[in-house]
């Protein structure tokens, strides 16, 4: 795959194209003047929904503490700061 430049005006007309371009992972750069503009890119996956039992079981794995989060947090604060 070969990255493209184009200009502004010839992108306009062939944006569908371009865009088609993209998603393949070539990278589209538009230019204005001789000028780049803009670059079109492949947006990455979207990612997958957080599973809730695997959450929910991760959790329960971890150690316990007798501290609470709020002193721990303050103790975590407290000696960041001298």
């Amino acid at each position: 795959m070969t990255d493209v430049t184009i200009n502004l005006k010839d992108a306009k007309a062939r944006l569908s194209e371009l865009v088609e371009r993209a998603r393949a992972g070539e990278i589209v750069t538009i230019s204005r003047r001789g000028k780049v503009v803009a670059q079109l890119t492949a947006s990455p996956g979207a990612r997958e929904p957080i599973n809730i039992d695997d959450l929910r079981a991760l959790t329960r794995s971890l150690p316990q503490t007798e501290q609470g989060a709020n002193e721990l947090i303050r103790e975590l604060r407290d000696d960041a700061r001298f």
